[in-house]
C-alpha cells in the first residue's frame, strides 16, 4: 500500500514504532530516521540484541520482548530476514509491517496482509512522514502534495 492517503493514515495513526535493525551508530540511516520520528513526537523503540539502549531508549531483543503495544514494526534487515520478523509482528498484534527502502519480501507482505496487518515495501518512514506532513517543503523537494497550510509544528 502506497497511496498517499494509505500512508498518510498509517503515520498519523500509529504512534509506536518498533525499529528492528536500529543501529547505535549515527551516521546508519536506521538512526537517522528513528532520530527523527522520535524528534517528530512518535514512540521508538529500538530492537537490536547487541544493545542496551538506542537514542536513550531502552533497547530489546527482539519484538517478542517489548512489553507494550506497537503499531509499526520497521524493518532495517535484509529481505531474506523479513518473515521471521513479519511472523513476530503478527504475534505481538503489531498495525503495520513496514519494510525500508531496498527491502522487498512480497511473501511477507502477503502474510502480514492476510493477518490483517497493513502493509509497506520499499519505503522510508522517515522520508514518507517528511513528505506527508511537511517536513520537505522547506528544501524545495516536491512532495506532490498540494496545500497551502503548513504544519503548525515546524519550526519556521
Amino acid at each position: 500500500m502506497d497511496d498517499i492517503s494509505t500512508l498518510r493514515g498509517i503515520l498519523g495513526e500509529n504512534r509506536v514504532i518498533a525499529v528492528v535493525g536500529l543501529s547505535a551508530s549515527w551516521y546508519r540511516p536506521s538512526y537517522f530516521a528513528a532520530k527523527y520520528m522520535l524528534e517528530h513526537g512518535y514512540r521508538v523503540i529500538p530492537v537490536n540484541p547487541h544493545e542496551r539502549e538506542i537514542l536513550g531508549q531502552k533497547c530489546y531483543p527482539s519484538l517478542r520482548d517489548i512489553p507494550e503495544n506497537v503499531g509499526i514494526v520497521d524493518c532495517f534487515r535484509r529481505t531474506e530476514e523479513i518473515m521471521p520478523i513479519c511472523e513476530d509482528a503478527i504475534t505481538i498484534g503489531a498495525k503495520v509491517l513496514w519494510q525500508q527502502i531496498g527491502v522487498k519480501n512480497e511473501a511477507a507482505a502477503a502474510r502480514a496482509a492476510a493477518a490483517g496487518l497493513d502493509t509497506v515495501m520499499d519505503r522510508c518512514v522517515k522520508i514518507e512522514h517528511a513528505r506527508l506532513f511537511g517536513g520537505l517543503n522547506w528544501a524545495g523537494v516536491n512532495t506532490r502534495v498540494i496545500s497551502a497550510k503548513r504544519p503548525r509544528w515546524l519550526a519556521y
